[in-house]
Protein backbone atom coordinates (compact mmCIF):
# COMPACT_ATOMS: atom_id res chain seq x y z
CA UNK A 1 0.00 0.00 0.00
CA UNK A 2 0.93 3.41 -0.67
CA UNK A 3 0.93 6.34 1.66
CA UNK A 4 -0.53 9.53 0.53
CA UNK A 5 -0.72 13.06 2.04
CA UNK A 6 -3.91 15.15 0.73
CA UNK A 7 -5.57 18.44 1.60
CA UNK A 8 -9.51 18.52 1.05
CA UNK A 9 -11.74 21.65 1.42
CA UNK A 10 -13.04 22.19 4.98
CA UNK A 11 -16.64 21.05 3.44
CA UNK A 12 -15.72 17.88 1.68
CA UNK A 13 -13.76 16.87 4.57
CA UNK A 14 -17.49 17.36 6.69
CA UNK A 15 -19.24 15.50 4.46
CA UNK A 16 -17.08 12.70 4.50
CA UNK A 17 -16.61 12.16 8.07
CA UNK A 18 -20.59 12.14 8.30
CA UNK A 19 -20.83 9.60 5.73
CA UNK A 20 -18.04 7.37 7.18
CA UNK A 21 -19.46 7.74 10.80
CA UNK A 22 -22.68 6.88 9.37
CA UNK A 23 -21.99 3.69 7.28
CA UNK A 24 -19.35 2.64 10.04
CA UNK A 25 -16.41 2.77 7.72
CA UNK A 26 -12.41 3.50 7.70
CA UNK A 27 -11.99 6.73 6.27
CA UNK A 28 -8.89 4.86 4.44
CA UNK A 29 -11.90 2.66 3.15
CA UNK A 30 -13.82 5.09 2.31
CA UNK A 31 -11.20 6.76 0.14
CA UNK A 32 -9.55 3.72 -1.65
CA UNK A 33 -13.67 2.82 -2.82
CA UNK A 34 -14.28 6.57 -3.89
CA UNK A 35 -11.18 6.15 -5.42
CA UNK A 36 -11.57 3.01 -7.31
CA UNK A 37 -15.13 4.33 -8.46
CA UNK A 38 -13.66 7.14 -9.83
CA UNK A 39 -11.18 5.32 -11.80
CA UNK A 40 -14.08 2.82 -13.04
CA UNK A 41 -15.82 5.34 -14.51
CA UNK A 42 -13.23 7.17 -15.92
CA UNK A 43 -12.50 4.09 -17.85
CA UNK A 44 -16.09 3.79 -19.16
CA UNK A 45 -16.18 6.94 -20.55
CA UNK A 46 -12.52 6.36 -22.25
CA UNK A 47 -14.30 3.45 -23.44
CA UNK A 48 -17.61 5.44 -24.63
CA UNK A 49 -15.07 7.98 -26.32
CA UNK A 50 -13.36 4.92 -28.06
CA UNK A 51 -16.44 3.50 -29.57
CA UNK A 52 -17.67 6.69 -31.29
CA UNK A 53 -14.57 7.70 -32.39
CA UNK A 54 -14.76 3.78 -33.93
CA UNK A 55 -18.55 4.31 -35.06
CA UNK A 56 -17.60 7.47 -36.67
CA UNK A 57 -15.01 5.44 -39.11
CA UNK A 58 -17.00 3.35 -40.16
CA UNK A 59 -20.20 5.12 -40.71
CA UNK A 60 -19.37 5.45 -44.43
CA UNK A 61 -18.66 1.99 -44.99
CA UNK A 62 -21.85 1.09 -43.22
CA UNK A 63 -23.97 3.94 -45.67
CA UNK A 64 -22.08 2.03 -48.74
CA UNK A 65 -23.19 -1.73 -47.52
CA UNK A 66 -26.57 -0.54 -47.18
CA UNK A 67 -26.75 1.29 -50.28
CA UNK A 68 -25.50 -1.87 -52.14
CA UNK A 69 -28.21 -3.60 -50.46
CA UNK A 70 -30.91 -1.90 -51.44
CA UNK A 71 -29.81 -1.82 -55.31
CA UNK A 72 -29.43 -5.29 -55.10
CA UNK A 73 -32.92 -5.87 -53.51
CA UNK A 74 -34.48 -3.55 -55.95
CA UNK A 75 -32.82 -5.40 -58.79
CA UNK A 76 -34.44 -8.28 -57.44
CA UNK A 77 -31.64 -10.40 -56.80
CA UNK A 78 -32.14 -10.60 -53.36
Amino acid sequence: MKTLSLKLKESVFEETEGIVKEKGLSRNRYFNEAIDFYNRYQKRKKLTQAFAKASKLVRESSIEVNEEFDRLIDEGAI
